[in-house]
């Protein structure tokens, strides 16, 4: 059964007007993601936000009443709540009051499949709680089970600090075996020189859509927040044959929970590692460009903003011939449009041609193995056999950095 949600935002003064609409509607979408209905959406426009309760004294009774006639099961604030705030606006509504960043760990905690990510989620929900967890026992006793409840269970929120302490220490020892085995995996695909691509972007820009259209395969598709969480990995070819390694990864939003970000270290540093990145945007989305910005700046936090980028703007279908893209190189597509995902893979081997280096070398008839070293490594541009020579010129680009490199003959 889907819990009744009263939704409480405070419309702060400097915030434009259309901001604060994008940012309810997504806490909308947010806890329909976890299976909560919004009934009731109440907000007040104040100066700074009340120390105590976030609101004002007015605006709780309010609230309280909504609360008694709508049989209101919980209280989502829009901004993070200090602990205090929690408690004081708990104790007056008589309801379990949890905030975004919690709504958003709920969600991660449902969404995610490998141990690593379980683990993942765990960490950030206690490294959350636990300066929080005064006050919250009685509630959480009150009311057993539904939304922000979900992943560390009720009877380890409520036991002491030190047990809360010792499991964070106990996960950060696992995450760091699991952080170890993944760093092998990535440096014996650096030693393997593979060529790694990863798809960015902010939460349901269309990522997973795009990265099964184009490997096949079928992760999580939905029309939700957060569909993936764990990232996955698989092989594909460009036209001109050079082979990569293509990575779907979580997606951003504004507003990501810090302890969520410092938890997810490890996925994210699936972008850090990768050769290129492909970030989709949701070209029908209003505040598409708050979202850029948003996947940017984590981009930049990441120390990943040096990497080539191609931007694929998605969902063409549904926007009119207005639309301009304002990141460059960038691409409009439908990642249900076949023509568009072989003019998505054409570009993309365009940037990276722009950043490799021109090569022509000869290749004898006999050294059929370095002729496919080459097609799987490089983008070969041109490729004829010279019969006086008894062997292949090819010309194309190649990593400054591959090996191959130091075998090419002009």
């Amino acid at each position: 059964m889907q819990e009744k949600v009263l939704i409480v935002a405070v419309h702060h003064k400097n915030q434009d007007d259309e901001r604060f609409h994008f940012s309810l509607d997504e806490l909308e979408s947010l806890t329909a993601t976890a299976k909560g209905k919004v009934v009731k959406i109440v907000t007040q426009k104040r100066e700074r936000i009340h120390p105590a309760l976030y609101l004002g004294d007015g605006k709780i009774n309010e609230i309280a009443t909504y609360i008694e006639e709508l049989e209101i099961d919980l209280v989502i604030s829009n901004d993070n709540l200090s602990p205090s705030q929690l408690r004081n606006l708990a104790d007056r509504l008589g309801v379990r009051v949890i905030d975004r960043s919690q709504l958003i760990l709920d969600i991660f905690a449902g969404r995610a499949h490998t141990k690593e990510g379980k683990l993942q989620i765990e960490l950030a929900q206690l490294q959350y709680v636990l300066p929080r967890l005064y006050g919250q026992g009685s509630s959480l006793s009150r009311l057993g089970g539904g939304i922000g409840t979900r992943g560390p269970g009720e009877t380890k929120l409520e036991s002491d600090r030190r047990h809360i302490r010792r499991r964070i220490d106990d996960i950060k020892a696992k995450l760091d075996a699991v952080v170890n085995q993944r760093n092998q995996y990535r440096k014996r695909r650096k030693e393997n020189h593979a060529f790694q691509i990863a798809i960015v972007g902010y939460t349901n820009a269309g990522k997973s859509t795009l990265f099964n259209r184009l490997t096949q395969s079928s992760s999580l598709e939905e029309n939700q927040l957060f569909a993936t969480l764990d990232p996955m990995t698989r092989r594909i070819q460009l036209p001109s044959g050079l082979d990569t390694l293509l990575t779907d990864t979580v997606g951003f939003i504004q507003d990501l929970p810090t302890t969520l970000i410092a938890s997810f270290r490890s996925t994210l540093e699936e972008v850090r590692e990768a050769d290129f990145i492909l970030h989709v945007v949701d070209a029908s989305h209003p505040d598409l460009e708050q979202h850029q910005q948003t996947v940017l700046n984590l981009l930049s936090e990441l120390d990943a903003d040096h990497i080539p980028i191609l931007t694929a703007y998605n969902k063409k279908d549904l926007i009119d011939d207005s639309f301009i893209p304002s990141a460059k190189p960038s691409i409009l597509i439908s990642a249900y449009d076949k023509t568009d995902l072989l003019r998505l893979l054409e570009e993309m081997e365009t940037v990276i041609t722009e950043e490799w280096e021109s090569y022509r070398t000869f290749v004898p008839a006999d050294s059929g193995k370095l002729l496919q070293q080459l097609s799987q490594n490089t983008i070969i541009h041109d490729r004829f056999f010279d019969e006086p020579l008894e062997g292949y010129i090819v010309q194309g680009h190649i990593d400054p950095e591959h090996p191959l490199k130091y075998m090419l003959k002009e």
